[in-house]
């Protein structure tokens, strides 16, 4: 196609409108014209990268192959898209910050004094255009988080205008603002759009494309106000209302032809408009499952917040469409669950997925759900910690360890079923010393494990520091907890399960980072099918 075309969505009025949704919508219907495609975030906090923070500021913290913790949003470029995403697909500002004041601690500036013009937006519009020119992508879509106005997202508007102007017809910006409806007046307002606009033409972008999002239908003459108080042309301001769920955006998008208006903004054929065969396929079996009976899913974790366990959700999801099924994803807060409240906490519930995470709070409450999981036999998934205290529990319930422990939260246990990796001893600075991105593993043959994935050689996603004792192997095997899944390269347990159980299984690796719409994990679809059979099993017994 010749230079790399970028597009810039930027978000207005109010956070939480769905950009990284927009962005990948966008990304989606272009990779579906042949194009090749990526998604990038910028972030405008000062953090590192979101690594450090906590879920309840910042959602969940997803992680690349390349082992990169990042912003959660990448979760839905890879759902979306089908791609992977690497450390250059999510840069922050603390990022860009400390990219200048390494070189000019080096020197590469010659004794320049430092200035946000140009030093600072350089560096950002070096980034942006880095995945462009390494791997000659067609389109390369940049979504700036936050809102037009903060304070922190000047630098990034300011790249974006020179990049604009640098750029000419390859660059083009889509801004999505909120239109709220008035109830007492009846009416839908369009002033914050226009204000937002106007924020944004006064740092000098003019913006291509208005996605209006909304919960009720916008009218054409209120799109054509829009448009004409906006300096937009009619065709390319489009609503982004309400749908069932976030994977009919795309075909919303497409049926408003925002496809088509940025092609033609870019100076490219339109060509014949793609059918998304598969893509409708996934929403036609999504909506005949969402008829269904819900499936009642317990995620057991610490963090009573949707966006904490996103790609878990997610996967959960997905799994659920392809054993057409609707899955209901109920939380069950671990820090409130005993042993006296647990059998009404777990009651109706088909499967138990115990929640990964960091610390000790909550824990009591995950060992006990899963006590309560593996006596009744109901379909269990443990991940990363959730992994890990699958293991505690059977080496204090089966083994008969009471004092056993992972070194996490008990420094001085005499038995500790779960420790700190050898190379991570030496390291104390929280940030970046986990064993991050994706590793090898081998399943062993008739393992339940290895029935879901149909193969023997696997690579997933990790985020942990602390690992599987091998020292307490055997003991586990004899007791009959099977170490199923291996690391070839260090030997460390990646998955353990119970075979005489239904589906008992705990991965150290973090699956959910790797379910697609049109790839979901094998491992989820199989818990949802085992959760499923067991269900069904359990209410005809109870006739």
């Amino acid at each position: 196609m010749g230079e790399t075309k970028y597009i810039f969505v930027t978000g207005g009025v109010a956070s939480s409108l769905g950009k990284g949704i927009i962005s990948s919508s966008i990304g989606k219907l272009l990779q579906a014209r042949g194009y090749k495609v990526t998604i990038q975030k910028f972030d405008p906090y000062i953090n590192i990268d979101p690594g450090t923070l906590n879920p309840y500021e910042h959602g969940e913290c997803y992680v690349t192959v390349d082992g990169h913790e990042a912003d959660l949003d990448l979760g839905h470029y890879e759902r979306f898209l089908g791609i992977q995403t690497t450390k250059a697909n999510n840069i922050t500002t603390g990022r860009i910050y400390k990219s200048v004041i390494d070189k000019e601690r080096r020197g590469d500036y010659l004794g320049k004094t430092i200035q946000v013009i140009p030093h600072i937006t350089d560096e950002i519009k070096r980034n942006v255009k880095l995945l462009g020119n390494k791997y000659k992508f067609d389109f390369v879509i940049t979504e700036i988080g936050g809102t037009v106005g903060d304070i922190e997202s000047l630098p990034y508007l300011e790249s974006i205008r020179q990049l604009k102007w640098e750029l000419g017809r390859d660059a083009l910006c889509v801004h999505l603002t909120y239109v709220p409806y008035l109830a007492a007046a009846g009416e839908l307002k369009t002033k914050p759009t226009q204000h937002s606009v106007k924020e944004l033409q006064s740092a000098g972008i003019q913006p291509d494309v208005l996605v209006l999002r909304t919960e009720y239908e916008l009218s054409t003459n209120l799109r054509k106000k829009v448009a004409l108080f906006c300096n937009v042309d009619e065709n390319a301001v489009v609503q982004s209302i309400d749908a069932p769920t976030i994977y009919e955006v795309p075909i919303l998008m497409q049926a408003q032809k925002l496809d088509e208006t940025i092609l033609k903004k870019m100076g490219l054929p339109v060509g014949d408009t793609p059918g998304l065969g598969p893509w409708r396929a996934f929403l036609e079996r999504r909506h005949k499952a969402e008829d269904t009976e819900p499936l009642h899913i317990a995620l057991v974790g610490k963090y009573d917040l949707q966006d904490a366990y996103k790609s878990i959700r997610e996967a959960l999801s997905q799994a659920g469409t392809y054993n057409d099924r609707k899955v209901s994803v109920d939380f069950v807060n671990s820090e409130k669950l005993t042993e006296d409240n647990v059998a009404e906490a777990l009651e109706g519930m088909a499967g138990v997925l115990i929640g990964p995470g960091f610390g000790e709070r909550g824990i009591a409450g995950k060992f006990v759900a899963i006590k309560y999981a593996r006596t009744h036999d109901i379909p269990t998934f443990g991940i990363c910690l959730g992994m890990q205290c699958i293991a505690i529990e059977f080496a204090r319930n089966v083994l008969g360890y009471a004092d056993a422990d992972s070194r996490e939260m008990n420094e001085k246990t005499p038995h500790n079923v779960i420790d700190i990796m050898e190379e991570q001893k030496s390291i104390t600075n929280m940030g970046g010393t986990m064993r991050l991105g994706a590793y090898e593993c081998i399943l062993h043959k008739g393992s339940k494990a290895y029935e879901a994935y149909g193969t023997e050689h696997i690579q997933e996603r990790h985020r942990h520091r602390y690992e599987f004792n091998n020292q307490y192997k055997a003991e586990y095997e004899a007791a009959g907890m099977k170490c199923v899944g291996i690391n070839p390269e260090s030997d460390l347990v990646e998955i353990v399960e119970i075979p005489k159980l239904k589906w008992f299984i705990g991965t150290q690796f973090h699956p959910e980072y790797s379910s697609t719409v049109l790839k979901p994990h094998p491992l989820f679809v199989a818990f949802i099918k085992a959760s499923v059979e067991s269900f069904e099993e359990k209410e005809k017994a109870k006739k």
